[in-house]
C-alpha cells in the first residue's frame, strides 16, 4: 500500500508569518527520502498555502509522483493543464471552510465533472476523484472516467464503528471490481491507520494533518518512517 504525504499544512505555518518558510517542497522532498510514495498538495481558489509557485516546483523535483487536489475552477483546471502532474485529485471546495468538508457530490454537475477529467486524461494526468465511501458515488465515479477514487474516511475516523468501516470496505471493493484504483484518507493518524491499512482492496492512503503534526515533534523524516511503519503493520 502505498502512502501519499501531504504538505499542505507546512503551507499553512508559512502563510500564518507571511514568509518564505518553512518550505513545503523541502518538506516533500524529506517526506520522499523518509520512503513516502506520493507527495500531495491541495491548490485551493484562495491560495491559502499552497501556491502555484509550490505546484511548479514540486512537478520539477518530486521523484515518486505528484497529486494536486483540486476544484473545478476553471483558472485551476487550465494551470493543471500546464503543470501536467501525475494525478489530480477533483474536490468540492468551499471558501470558508477549515478543510475538506466532504465527498465530491457526483451528481450535482456530471457533465462539468466528465469534462474536465476528459482534458486532464488527454493530458496525460491520472484523476481522480474524493468522495464518500458509497457504492453509488464510486460506480458513478468509474461511469465518469475516474481512474481512481479517494475515499473520505472522515467519518469513520470521528465515529469509528462498524458501520462506518464496512462501508468503506464495501466501496473499495465496488471500485476494485470496476477496474479503477481506491484510495483513501482524510482524519487517519497513527491510532486509526493501521484498521484502514489492511482493507487490501485500498492502493494508497493519502495523510497529511497527523504527519505535519508529528513531524513538528519529531521531524518530518520520523514522523513518516513511523507512519509507513504502522501501515505495514495494520493494526
Amino acid at each position: 500500500m502505498r502512502l501519499g504525504v501531504n504538505i499542505d499544512h507546512v503551507g499553512t505555518i508559512r502563510e500564518a508569518r507571511g514568509m518564505r518558510y518553512p518550505d513545503p517542497v523541502e518538506a516533500a522532498l524529506l517526506a520522499e527520502s523518509a520512503g513516502a510514495d506520493g507527495i500531495t498538495a491541495h491548490l485551493r481558489i484562495g491560495r491559502r498555502h499552497i501556491k502555484e509557485r509550490d505546484i511548479r516546483i514540486l512537478r520539477e523535483v518530486v521523484k515518486t509522483h505528484l497529486n494536486v487536489e483540486a476544484s473545478l475552477d476553471k483558472e485551476i483546471q487550465s494551470m493543471l493543464l500546464d503543470i501536467k502532474p501525475d494525478w489530480v485529485c477533483l474536490v468540492p471546495e468551499r471558501e470558508e471552510e477549515i478543510t475538506t468538508e466532504g465527498g465530491l457530490n457526483l451528481k450535482t454537475v456530471p457533465g462539468e465533472i466528465e469534462k474536465a477529467t476528459t482534458k486532464l486524461k488527454k493530458s496525460g494526468i491520472m484523476v481522480t476523484f474524493f468522495i464518500e465511501p458509497e457504492v453509488e458515488m464510486v460506480e458513478m465515479a468509474s461511469d465518469l472516467g475516474a481512474c481512481a477514487v479517494e475515499l473520505n474516511t472522515g467519518k469513520w475516523s470521528e465515529y469509528p464503528g462498524d458501520a462506518n468501516y464496512k462501508e468503506i470496505e464495501g466501496a473499495a471493493q465496488v471500485g476494485i471490481a470496476r477496474g479503477i484504483e481506491v484510495h483513501a484518507g482524510h482524519g487517519l493518524n497513527l491510532r486509526n491507520v493501521g484498521r484502514i491499512a489492511i482493507i487490501e482492496e485500498i492502493n494508497e492512503l493519502n495523510i497529511g494533518h497527523a504527519i505535519i503534526s508529528r513531524a513538528i515533534i519529531v521531524g518530518m523524516e520520523r514522523a513518516v518512517a513511523e507512519m509507513k511503519e504502522r501501515i505495514l503493520l495494520g493494526e
